[in-house]
């Protein structure tokens, strides 16, 4: 298989970190994506031209970001990172969901910045999507995942929390310290967040 991504979007490290976890990489060959390339082969393979994008053995291209670690998870014997028991998969899927909006909403901030000019930034949609974030943070520190337990939810929130670090679209450690330590947790966990770092 081909997994064409890359470790500083966090939906491009979600896979890699799945990947790693469920012992599949002598299965996959990653190669780099750039989506705003109008010349990458990624918008032949995803028509939405957006990562990460993995390219079976049969050609067929599968996407975005859930669905590879859906299908990571079945080739993996299935139960492994996304619960066959109904309830906890729900669990598993809805905190995915919820880190996946604060990426989208990190992702939405940093495009303001760099692809508009500087005169031409709309704070109230920023405020917006930084709103997004920030409800999302508060609602996770009232009910907080078990870190040692790695599924697709627990590998999107600490994408979404490294992003958060990497580009400081907010100040998440300052405003919603309890996840500092669930971080930390994830970390000492499993070497996947270290090992797919930007």
């Amino acid at each position: 298989m081909i997994l064409r991504t890359t470790n500083s979007s966090p939906f491009g490290r979600k896979p890699m970190m799945a990947a790693r976890y469920l012992g599949l990489m002598d299965r996959i060959k990653v190669e780099p994506a750039d989506p705003l390339d109008p010349n990458d082969v990624l918008r032949r393979d995803n028509p939405l031209g957006k990562m990460p994008v993995l390219i079976l053995d049969d050609g067929r291209s599968i996407f975005d970001s859930r669905v590879i670690l859906e299908h990571f998870d079945h080739l993996a014997g299935g139960n492994r990172i996304i619960p066959s028991d109904w309830d906890q998969r729900m669990d598993v899927l809805t905190l995915q969901a919820l880190a996946d909006g604060m990426s989208d909403a990190g992702i939405l901030i940093v495009y303001e910045g760099r692809h508009r000019p500087e005169d031409k930034h709309h704070e109230p949609w920023l405020a917006y999507q930084r709103g997004k974030i920030e409800r999302a943070l508060a609602s996770l520190a009232a009910n907080l995942p078990d870190p040692t337990r790695i599924t697709a939810g627990t590998i999107a929130l600490s994408a979404a929390l490294g992003y958060l670090d990497w580009r400081k679209q907010v100040d998440w450690r300052q405003t919603t310290p309890a996840l500092v330590p669930w971080l930390e947790t994830f970390r000492k966990t499993s070497p996947i967040y270290d090992e797919t770092a930007a």
